[in-house]
């Protein structure tokens, strides 16, 4: 940890192929602040992509990384935070690769409650094969593989954390650039699994869930005014199951939580093995091979 880190410490030195205004540049900017602002350097973080346009993120990003499987970076952050707790690890993804295809690793990685961060940049399309609906498109949506709409309910990815016991749920609007900063900060300094769903608006293929729209219909929860306590479990579910509103803002945050690793007694990272094969190590490779 440093408290001499700047944002700009997590930018690589590859430039973005992202088409110009896509919401992904906010996206990955308030994620550098937020680690940044957390204390952490670029030496101690593990940053996991997916695949479609969000994918690219980790190469933009100055940090550890890896670039997985189409809806598995989930199992590997998982992994990465098990196998060395002292790693600030943030996984990060599209709507398609952790809703669809990933939708299953989604919500056991919820109810593991692994202390990470899971960042999803929700554009409600796919962006990367070219504008096809994604599992948080609108039911009267017409893409080119939904001519007539996808005649779906969309996907309620808050829902889903909650019904699996998360313990951080929370929304934020990438243009919105000081809050979403804010409201992945708390997501990082939570004790536990902390998901930020974020609307990132596709400027080249979705017109409909645009900057204007988001700017618009907004809720934030956190406004005075408001008066939204993120700690009761009802207050919470109410907001999400409430379709009518786009809110922003920690949604829910169980205060008692306490993350897989720590509740489990894993302490230190397990790189840390001693010289030589354990014993009859060799003698079960020989067993085998």
């Amino acid at each position: 940890m440093s408290s001499n880190v700047r944002f700009t410490d997590f930018k690589s030195d590859k430039q973005p192929t992202w088409c110009p205004g896509c919401g992904d540049f906010g996206t990955m900017n308030g994620m550098m602040k937020a680690l940044a602002e957390t204390g952490n350097d670029p030496d101690n973080t593990f940053v996991v992509a997916g695949i479609g346009c969000s994918g690219k993120i980790g190469t933009y990003m100055h940090s550890y990384a890896l670039h997985g499987v189409h809806g598995r970076a989930l199992p590997v952050g998982t992994g990465v935070k098990i196998a060395n707790p002292e790693l600030e690890v943030m996984v990060a993804g599209g709507d398609g690769d952790g809703y669809s295809i990933g939708a299953g690793h989604f919500v056991h990685a919820v109810r593991r409650n692994v202390d990470m961060t899971y960042v999803v940049m929700d554009n409600r399309i796919y962006g990367l094969t070219k504008g096809q609906f994604s599992p948080t498109s609108r039911e009267d949506f017409e893409t080119s593989t939904s001519p007539s709409g996808t005649n779906q309910q969309p996907v309620n990815p808050l829902a889903l954390a909650l019904a699996a016991g998360g313990t951080f749920i929370a929304q934020s609007f990438s243009s919105d650039s000081q809050r979403h900063a804010e409201i992945v900060q708390q997501a990082i300094e939570h004790d536990g699994f902390g998901f930020v769903n974020v609307y990132s608006p596709c400027v080249t293929f979705n017109d409909v869930d645009t900057y204007d729209y988001f700017r618009d219909s907004i809720v934030d929860v956190g406004d005075e005014e408001f008066d939204h306590d993120p700690t009761d479990y009802d207050d919470a579910k109410e907001l999400i199951l409430d379709r009518s509103k786009e809110y922003q803002g920690v949604i829910y945050q169980d205060e008692n939580s306490v993350g897989y690793e720590k509740r489990e007694g894993v302490e230190g990272p397990m790189t840390d093995v001693p010289d030589g094969a354990p014993e009859d190590a060799m003698d079960l490779v020989r067993e085998f091979y």
